[in-house]
């Protein structure tokens, strides 16, 4: 009697290359090697790398690149800044690289503290589609959320999210001086790959269609902004 082939686990599909969390790029792996290597864990190859592109990377939600090649973790890689959904992927993208499952999720928030500009711009302070990565470590998913850069939490007094490979780093919902800051208001669900399709639906249903073709704030720098406007 012949067996069956064992189905492969299900933590497998998420290694494999994306569309958009493209790990198999020679960028990606060279930036795995570099800041993933010396360590004798994977815990402790995720934890380097959440901290590589958290701070390695601006947040920045006024240049966003709507095309497909704009929501790949190369890109966001290649410009050295993104916004929540391209940091995420870049992060699973490089954690994929380095032998680490990882997956998106999203969900929406509203963000207490948004900047004026930004809220005028979206007319609404949710943030519809707000990405992280869930990282498959020592048998569990475990969420890491590396949008905010060190030194944006710096200049407008939140708390920076930290990862320790063990417990969910997700925003809190206070920041340093106990003003609300974070609040989920709707899970979107996990994914093996960026959802761009229903990410685009969702903005053109609930955002204006100037704040869409304008990418945001016409340029605007927003780790400038940051530093007055709270």
């Amino acid at each position: 009697m012949n067996k069956q082939p064992q189905s492969q686990p299900v933590e497998a599909e998420y290694l494999q290359p994306g569309r958009f969390v493209d790990s198999n790029h020679p960028a990606i792996i060279d930036f795995a090697r570099q800041h993933g290597t010396g360590h004798d864990s994977q815990s402790g190859q995720a934890i380097a790398l959440y901290y590589a592109v958290r701070d390695g990377f601006l947040y920045d939600p006024y240049r966003i690149d709507h095309s497909e090649a704009g929501f790949k973790a190369s890109r966001c890689l290649e410009s050295g800044r993104g916004f929540c959904i391209t940091k995420a992927a870049l992060l699973a993208a490089v954690a994929r690289a380095a032998g680490i499952p990882a997956r998106l999720g999203f969900a929406d928030v509203r963000n207490h503290m948004t900047s004026a500009r930004l809220k005028e711009a979206m007319k609404t302070d949710v943030f519809a589609f707000h990405g992280y990565t869930d990282l498959y470590l020592d048998g569990r998913w475990v969420k890491a959320t590396p949008a905010f850069n060190l030194t944006l939490c710096q200049k407008v007094g939140i708390l920076p999210l930290e990862f320790d490979g063990r417990n969910d780093s997700i925003f809190h919902p206070l920041d340093a001086s106990g003003r609300r800051h974070m609040e989920y208001v709707r899970g979107r669900g996990v994914f093996a790959d960026v959802p761009r399709d229903d990410i685009l639906a969702a903005w053109a249903e609930l955002y204006p269609r100037a704040f869409i073709d304008d990418d945001g704030a016409g340029g605007a720098d927003f780790q400038q902004e940051a530093r007055t406007d709270n």
